[in-house]
């Protein structure tokens, strides 16, 4: 039988297995060499692990689906910079588990939020969004400053990230349920918020 690109289109099944093959080693190729990158691998300068409160706002961002419309990532084009800050790099999500770069816009590209504003005014954003911003149509979250956070639940989260290779020291873990004593949810979030970004300031 002569073999012919006519013959492996009429043949779905060699047709999806090359396309596989072909997309996974073209996959690998632009993929596995940043994994060796220094660039891309080292956090950038003074980049530490997420702190226990920090790291709880984090769970809380996520899990309100945050993400869904605020992005974290933005890109290096003079529009983005000029708005928002530096771009974004890799060295700076070393130690995020997912990352949270995202795509989509609705709100505002939070890379570099923390310090822009108080925390008084995020915990004003965060209760109702209009009292900062008339035209935000952000949800409000106001059940956030009432929800208590329970301090042990960190602890098993650093220890899983411990072992994925976060320097977490013992005496870090070990005294992460006092940083959490009395805090809300709101309080871990706005600390989350108010860290973000900070070590990249863009050249003026």
């Amino acid at each position: 039988m002569k073999f012919s690109h006519e013959w492996i289109e009429k043949n779905p099944w060699l047709l999806i297995a090359l396309v596989v093959l072909v997309v996974s080693v073209g996959g690998l190729v632009e993929i596995v060499p940043l994994f060796f990158q220094k660039s891309t691998t080292e956090p950038v300068a003074g980049l530490k692990p997420y702190s226990a409160l920090r790291l709880t706002g984090r769970d809380i961002y996520v899990r309100e689906g945050c993400y869904n419309c605020h992005s974290q990532m933005i890109r290096p084009f003079r529009a983005e910079t000029e708005r928002y800050g530096h771009y974004s790099v890799a060295g700076e999500f070393v130690y995020d588990r997912p990352f949270q770069w995202g795509s989509k816009r609705t709100g505002p590209d939070l890379a570099r939020v923390g310090g822009r504003y108080s925390d008084e005014w995020h915990r004003t954003h965060l209760n109702n969004p209009r009292d900062v911003v008339p035209e935000s149509n952000m949800p409000s979250y106001p059940w956030l400053a009432s929800s208590k956070l329970d301090p042990q639940e960190v602890v098993p989260k650093m220890r899983a990230l411990q072992k994925l290779g976060h320097p977490y020291s013992e005496e870090e873990i070990k005294q992460a349920p006092s940083e959490l004593e009395g805090k809300s949810e709101q309080d871990a979030l706005v600390a989350y918020l108010q860290g973000m970004g900070t070590l990249i300031k863009a050249k003026r």
